[in-house]
């Protein structure tokens, strides 16, 4: 309950314990065994924060703070603890609070997300447990991204530009160092495994801006913000995720507040052994880191858990108000613990702390909180108070309603996917590979141009062959025609000659036949003469005319 400007938290004996809200920022712990009361307090501290207009966060792992959406109701045991702790007279009332539900995977509550761009290459190396080297490659994809004016808002940008940059290693290495496929790699494999955990869900648009959480209702109730955790919590690297973006969202964008009358803002993280059971490094880390720093930005952090142990020691030591409940002692293990834990506390004269919380009963804790000066209060055995909301998980059907119900609904409800790399990427791709696709059909076209000139041209060089084969053909045979003619034209002529000659030789012998019968006869006349009378001079001539043909044709034959 608030009261006199102050959070009832609990009493001890007569005696109320108050937790200071201006001392609320150096955050807390409600820490206990199982089924003995933590939830309780935890939406007692939830419903004080609120009633004194601060806004509170809460990280709802199991589904039993739904309820606060619900007025509570009395029944027999509650309204005798009220009676008992006076509470009516104090002006306790059962009373609804303003709630909005949310969820990560949408299921149950207003989608949470936040884009690539704002969660950033360093959250995200850790977050995905890159080394180094993978660590710069992200980097200079963002820087690429940022350079190319490509918005990184989901999974599916990231993705794109990672491939799309492995794809034109070459050209980017001159300008931003070396790109080792290897390392590309191995963040895409990484990026995957955290789209499987809800990865493609929270990253996105509209993402959430905190400021949303930081209002009050028209009573001036701070608004409480419940993110479904039942299913997120299977998932230990998306919660992780979540919970560092969340951490370093307040620690960013948060002014410095300094020392305020009451927080900004209170979160409440239950089952906080879950997160840090599995939780990377690098947020343990920053986990610490935002813890010892957000104090001065008017944010409060309460880890709601069983055990101290289970809160890192960094963590653990900023802590200032403390509510413990019973914790079990009956292993050494245990045991050990239980000391541990009570021997965090600021002793009591009055009583054994180790002995008075392992006998706490349900709905009992023992409470240190800071005093106005803040200096740890001596821890007191306290009964703490009821809350005022309804107890236990809320229906779905009034869930749903709730949700839609929401001032927030029409701003966050549909999730929005803009032009962004992925988009511009995909056109730019589709637009090479048109290009490239038309460019290889030109090739194509020329090759089968040139294809065609070459057959043509193949074609002319035969048909030319082909030609000047039969102009060689026709010359042979023109040539043969004309050898053939000057042949017979030389046969022709060499028969003529030889006929002439024939003839003149027929006419040279006749003629000399004729001369050398005549030579023949005259000196066979001349010889018959001699002989004697005209018989000797006939038989002289004839004689004498064949003897002189003969000779002559004897010379003409040699």
């Amino acid at each position: 309950m608030y009261q006199d400007r102050k959070i009832w938290i609990g009493k001890s004996g007569d005696e109320k314990v108050y937790i200071y809200p201006q001392m609320a920022n150096r955050h807390g712990m409600i820490a206990g065994a199982t089924g003995t009361g933590k939830t309780i307090t935890l939406k007692v501290l939830a419903e004080s924060f609120s009633d004194c207009g601060v806004p509170v966060f809460l990280a709802d792992v199991k589904g039993d703070l739904a309820g606060m959406c619900r007025a509570g109701a009395g029944n027999q045991s509650l309204d005798k603890r009220i009676d008992g702790m006076g509470l009516k007279e104090a002006g306790f009332a059962f009373r609804s609070y303003p709630v909005t539900f949310w969820d990560i995977y949408g299921e149950k509550g207003l989608p949470l997300r936040t884009t690539i761009s704002e969660m950033g290459p360093l959250l995200l190396s850790r977050i995905l447990e890159l080394n180094e080297t993978q660590s710069d490659v992200l980097a200079i994809v963002f820087k690429i991204a940022d350079d190319e004016n490509l918005l990184l808002l989901d999974t599916k940008d990231l993705r794109s530009m990672l491939q799309y940059v492995g794809e034109h290693a070459k050209e980017y290495s001159a300008e931003y160092g070396n790109l080792p496929k290897q390392s590309m790699g191995a963040i895409l494999r990484a990026l995957a495994a955290l789209e499987a955990e809800g990865g493609e869900e929270f990253f996105g648009e509209p993402a959430l801006s905190i400021a949303d959480w930081m209002c009050t209702d028209c009573d001036g109730r701070g608004a409480i913000q419940i993110l479904d955790c039942q299913k997120l919590i299977g998932s230990p690297t998306m919660y992780s995720t979540f919970m560092l973006w969340m951490m370093s969202e307040l620690f960013e964008t948060l002014p410095e507040a300094g020392d305020r009358e009451k927080p900004k803002m209170v979160f409440f993280f239950d089952e906080a052994h879950l997160l840090f059971d599995t939780a990377p490094k690098a947020l343990l880390a920053k986990i610490e880191q935002v813890v010892k720093l957000i104090r001065s930005k008017g944010v409060g952090i309460y880890f709601i858990t069983q055990s101290p142990k289970d809160i890192p020691n960094g963590v653990l030591g900023q802590l200032g108000n403390k509510v413990q409940h019973a914790l079990h002692a009956y292993t050494p293990a245990e045991q050990k613990g239980a000391k541990a834990a009570a021997s965090s506390f600021r002793a009591n004269p009055e009583f054994d702390t180790y002995e008075t919380l392992t006998q706490l009963g349900i709905g009992e804790a023992l409470i240190s909180v800071l005093d106005e000066k803040g200096t740890p209060t001596v821890v007191k055995k306290c009964e703490v108070l009821p809350p005022q909301s309804q107890m236990g998980a809320l229906e779905d059907e009034a869930r749903r309603g709730e949700v839609t119900g929401s001032l927030l609904y029409s701003r966050y409800a549909q999730m929005v996917d803009r032009e962004s790399a992925y988009e511009i990427l995909e056109k730019k791709v589709r637009v090479q590979k048109q290009e490239e696709e038309e460019a290889a059909r030109q090739r194509e076209e020329e090759k089968q141009r040139q294809k065609e000139e070459a057959a043509a041209e193949r074609q002319r060089q035969k048909e030319e062959a082909a030609a000047e084969r039969q102009r060689q053909r026709e010359a042979a045979a023109e040539l043969k025609r004309q050898q053939r003619e000057e042949e017979a034209a030389r046969k022709e002529a060499e028969k003529k000659a030889a006929q002439k000659e024939k003839a003149i030789k027929r006419t040279v012998e006749q003629a000399a036949k004729s001369a050398a019968g005549t030579v023949g006869r005259e000196v066979g006349n001349s010889l018959g003469k001699s002989l004697g009378g005209s018989f000797g001079k006939k038989v002289g001539g004839n004689m004498g005319a064949s003897l002189g043909r003969g000779i002559l044709s004897t010379l003409f034959k040699l």
